[in-house]
């Protein structure tokens, strides 16, 4: 595992603990799912490369538009769902056709799997990538190895 990655795994693991509050990225003070990633990328990588809108909790289900999926695209490195790797974002869609709309950031792979997330009513957590949260993954991306604007 790079430096990289494991720069990516501890930083995820010191926001556990942190409250769920819709649209932050303060570490211990709270954040959503998409607050973690945005705090993880700063703490590693610097200045983000864009700040998100205004986002309702739906997201974009009304319209029916990926949004979170397209903002991944453009700033992270995609890669086939397969490759799985510690220090991944994995991008989850929560019920069948409807929009992706939570992340995390995985630490182990392989019969253990894990990940780093945040949602409500739990804050931050590390919990297993089980089969069903597994199935429910469509989208996986590195951090780039340089800033990606």
């Amino acid at each position: 595992m790079s430096d990289l990655h494991q720069r990516i795994i501890r930083e995820a693991r010191d926001w556990i603990g942190t409250p769920y509050v819709h649209q932050m990225n303060a570490k211990a003070a709270g954040c959503d799912c998409l607050g973690l990633v945005r705090g993880v990328w700063m703490a590693v990588m610097g200045s983000e490369p864009e700040r998100p809108p205004a986002y309702s909790r739906d997201w974009s289900e009304p319209q029916g538009e990926e949004r979170l999926w397209a903002a991944a695209t453009r700033h992270l490195v995609s890669k086939r769902l397969v490759d799985g790797a510690p220090g991944d974002v994995i991008l989850f869609r929560m019920k069948s056709g409807a929009v992706a709309k939570h992340l995390g950031i995985q630490t182990q792979v392989g019969p253990d799997a894990r990940f780093v997330h945040a949602y409500s009513g739990h804050g931050v957590v590390e919990s297993p990538l089980s089969a069903p949260r597994a199935r429910r993954v469509v989208a996986r991306f590195e951090f780039p190895t340089e800033e990606v604007i």
